[in-house]
């Protein structure tokens, strides 16, 4: 397998939304039975070396749901050495949320959702009565579970270069997106009518870099990055490959870089860590961070 294959978001379309909303019922089974994390560190799913865990959680008993995207089955396994496990293909979302649920409840697990609708998707149909959405091609599943495993390599490689407080590089349920952030020390203040979430994702300076599939907005597989707040200046920055840009997204900007430009470079690799270099620097320069003193040893230095 090539580094970076080729995954343009109309060939699996019908196969994302369906796979979204598998990831996000399961997130909500993390976020209901997993302890409380700064910055909701404790919601993303993390990878393994063939899919996707929620990783352990619960206490009485200790429990983890994992998602094999290579022999395509939901696994759960308990503490007391108890397994559980069903297939992927031909489930609609209600079929994947009641088998998982009753799976759940047949284990003497917690097996209630708090809010059993999909988060921030066009279409919230609860989980329980979806039954559109029920594409699942194998193939396109597991090609989405080979880029998640090269993207966070470079993504822990970028991380490894900071000194500053740095999230672990985990996949959001909810945006279906690899992230990984970094946090200057210094609190933002924040208005009372601003949300909770939003508060505590976001109680300190962030340049927050990632890669997402591809949506309505961006209908495009994409390297990206932002900084948060957004400091005056942002985009007169320069950035780095030629193909980059900065784009408009809900009041601020990304700066973006295309999948498709990435990999076709000559060297995929070395692009998207210049990239994301470059939209870093940009942001830290503008928000006043000391880079110089945030670099570590083997970083390259800041331009």
């Amino acid at each position: 397998m090539s580094v970076f294959p080729p995954i343009p978001l109309a060939e699996w379309a019908d196969t994302k939304d369906t796979l979204h909303r598998f990831v996000q019922i399961v997130g909500k089974v993390r976020l209901a039975n997993a302890p409380a994390r700064n910055h909701w560190w404790h919601v993303p799913m993390h990878l393994t070396g063939r899919g996707l865990t929620t990783r352990p959680m619960g206490l009485d008993p200790v429990f983890a749901v994992d998602l094999d995207l290579v022999d395509h089955r939901l696994e759960i396994a308990v503490a007391d050495g108890r397994r559980a496990s069903f297939p992927l293909p031909g489930l609609s979302v209600a079929a994947f949320h009641r088998q998982l649920l009753g799976t759940l409840a047949s284990l003497g697990l917690p097996d209630t959702l708090e809010v059993p609708v999909p988060f921030d998707l066009p279409d919230r149909t609860p989980f329980a009565e979806d039954e559109h959405h029920a594409a699942y091609d194998r193939a396109w599943v597991t090609r989405y579970w080979v880029v998640l495993g090269q993207v966070a390599q470079v993504l822990e490689e970028f991380a490894g270069r900071s000194y500053a407080k740095t999230s672990p590089v985990h996949h959001f349920w909810h945006t279906f997106d690899l992230a990984v952030t970094r946090f200057s020390d210094r609190r933002v203040s924040q208005p009372d009518t601003v949300d909770p979430i939003t508060r505590e994702a976001y109680s300190h300076e962030v340049i927050s870099a990632g890669f997402w599939f591809g949506d309505d907005t961006v209908p495009e597989p994409a390297f990206y990055s932002y900084t948060a707040p957004e400091p005056p200046g942002l985009t007169e920055e320069p950035l780095r490959p030629a193909a980059a840009r900065w784009v408009d997204s809900r009041g601020a900007h990304l700066a973006l870089l295309t999948y498709e430009d990435a990999r076709t470079a000559a060297d995929p690799r070395a692009t998207v860590l210049d990239f994301l270099e470059s939209a870093y620097a940009a942001g830290a320069r503008r928000a006043g961070w000391d880079l110089d003193a945030l670099r570590s040893p083997t970083a390259p230095e800041s331009r």
